[in-house]
């Protein structure tokens, strides 16, 4: 990778994190204040990084712009997206839509709940593989031996009380999941939000997308979060119809 390319990507991603002044991005970056003012100088000109005031940058209009050009042309995105704006008006609760790429799970699209009390998340953000219910769903669907390389592979926070801490109970979780069709995240990530979630299958089956409810535990128990679960389970197996896929004879709704 070009050099300066590389320092211009670590200085995009320290700015991801907020405003920055020209030490701080030196520091970051490794190299003298006056090859960073080059670099921000470009990527301003450019529009993907802007002045916060007189001596701090930020991420630039620029970058949320190709952000969201680049989401736009996510095929399962588009297309799932009639399934779950139903799903959010028809529950009332936030509605993730997340893919795996890379080792990694991200929030491709979002629609916020009704309620007062919501989750923190956004579009672009990395879901945990370990504790939430869209990677649950993601992991599950990968072969076996991949499932074991990623599960061993973790370092697994223990972010809550529930939250699942050992590649073989995860396994076993990934296991269930396949089995019976949705993912569950009983206040596994947050400790007052859990979630429901379900496979966006494409034209030959394979999994695409995670498509998911998550309920703050004021609102509904356990069992008030698994009645959404059909619910759910009919805006997966829609949106799946619309990414081109065809359910088994007799599974048609």
């Amino acid at each position: 990778m070009s050099q300066s390319l590389d320092r211009a990507l670590t200085v995009l991603d320290e700015l991801a994190d907020g405003p920055r002044n020209l030490d701080q991005l030196a520091e970051r970056t490794g190299v003298h204040k006056s090859t960073v003012l080059r670099l921000l100088r470009t990527l301003e000109a450019r529009r993907f990084v802007q002045r916060s005031g007189v001596r701090q940058y930020r991420l630039g209009t620029s970058l949320f712009e190709l952000a969201y050009r680049a989401l736009d042309e996510r095929d399962v995105r588009r297309s799932a997206e009639p399934a779950a704006r139903e799903l959010n008006a028809a529950t009332g609760h936030t509605v993730h839509l997340a893919s795996y790429e890379d080792g990694e799970v991200i929030y491709i699209d979002k629609y916020e709940s009704r309620h007062n009390v919501r989750m923190y998340s956004r579009i672009g953000r990395r879901a945990p593989l370990h504790c939430t219910a869209v990677a649950k769903v993601l992991l599950a669907a990968l072969p076996p031996d991949e499932r074991a390389r990623v599960a061993a592979g973790l370092d697994y926070p223990k972010l809550t009380a529930n939250t699942i801490t050992t590649p073989r109970a995860l396994l076993a979780e990934l296991a269930r999941v396949a089995e019976r069709g949705y993912a569950v995240d009983d206040a596994e990530h947050e400790e007052f939000i859990h979630c429901v979630a379900a496979p966006v299958r494409g034209p030959r089956g394979a999994v695409l997308a995670a498509l998911s409810v998550s309920v703050p535990k004021v609102l509904l128990d356990l069992d008030g979060l698994l009645e959404l679960v059909p619910v759910l389970l009919a805006a997966a197996g829609q949106a799946s119809v619309e990414c081109g896929w065809s359910p088994p004879r007799g599974e048609e709704s």
